[in-house]
């Protein structure tokens, strides 16, 4: 009994000190724009799930939400950042994709706020109530070892068009989606806070930590989104994981990450090779990428996707 009674208290201390953090805070980006960057790693027990960037908009009434994380708890833990900043209310939220890290914490908000409008592309809505919401949540509950428990789907209120202008309070936001079809994934939506010149990429945008490609994404797509983005000529751009930035550190080194890949892979593709030949070659020219997190368990993965999708439209 007093073994388990330590292990209880040593959880409990441990996920204390993990939200109360100083190294997880919300920092300034704009006048009213604040980003809280989180951990690289994939979900784990440390982390418990947070690995996101959850942005805030402080308005002259209230605060709007970007992706307010993994998990029921993560979405608390937010909640009290912000409080850091303002006591002004939460008045939406804008959820980026399907993958769960980046909304499930939607939970935490709606128990303070139900009546907080929560926008999302509507294919989104459509796979998350239709099996992705609860498939997302016991992922990133064994993933952390229980540390999500509790976490229930909450989904969005609100289906979102292409191009359309959204006012919250005193703000302005355009929405950018269906650019290309699939991207990161074929849920994609990136929200332009327009007074700010910020857009906040979702996992269109990735710094320091690779991505995943799942069967819902296309690598051309992903390109393609990344290149109108820089398009819009914006000031700030905040990826969905890794640091804050301007389009020369905030995109260019994934999408030229993306560019290369592509490069090779249609090179080798020419030359009849498989994705096994092209990885080697490939790996010559993307020495600067090795230390980022994840790079060796998914570039193998990147190389065959990119084959895949090239020999597809060569058909």
């Amino acid at each position: 009994m007093k073994k388990s009674l330590l292990v209880l208290l040593v959880i409990v201390v441990g996920v204390y000190l993990f939200f109360n953090s100083e190294t997880h805070k919300f920092e300034k980006i704009a006048d009213n724009v604040f980003v809280m960057h989180g951990p690289l790693e994939e979900p784990n027990p440390e982390n418990k799930g947070f690995m996101n960037n959850p942005g805030v908009i402080v308005g002259k009434n209230g605060v709007i939400i970007i992706d307010p994380g993994s998990s029921y708890q993560i979405g608390k833990m937010v909640l009290d950042k912000v409080k850091a900043i303002t006591d002004k209310p939460i008045f939406a939220v804008f959820n980026t994709h399907i993958h769960g890290d980046h909304w499930l914490g939607n939970q935490a908000i709606v128990e303070q706020y139900p009546a907080v409008k929560i926008y999302a592309h509507k294919d989104m809505i459509k796979q998350a109530k239709e099996g992705e919401g609860e498939r997302w949540v016991a992922l990133m509950n064994t993933l952390t070892e229980g540390a999500t428990d509790g976490t229930i789907a909450t989904f969005p209120t609100d289906a979102t068009t292409n191009l359309q202008i959204i006012k919250i309070d005193s703000e302005t936001f355009k929405m950018h989606h269906d650019i290309t079809g699939a991207a990161h994934t074929n849920t994609d939506l990136m929200v332009e806070h327009i007074p700010s010149k910020t857009l906040f990429l979702g996992d269109n945008g990735f710094i320091h930590r690779q991505s995943r490609f799942d069967n819902t994404s296309d690598m051309h797509g992903n390109i393609k989104a990344l290149e109108y983005a820089i398009n819009l000529n914006l000031t700030h751009y905040i990826p969905g994981h890794g640091p804050t930035g301007d389009a020369n550190h905030a995109i260019k080194p994934y999408l030229d990450y993306l560019l290369i890949i592509q490069d090779e892979v249609e090179k080798g593709y020419k030359e009849d090779l498989a994705d096994y030949e092209i990885k080697p070659i490939a790996l010559k020219k993307l020495a600067a990428y090795r230390d980022w997190n994840g790079f060796d368990s998914q570039f193998g993965r990147h190389i065959n996707k990119m084959l895949l999708e090239v020999e597809a439209l060569d058909d």
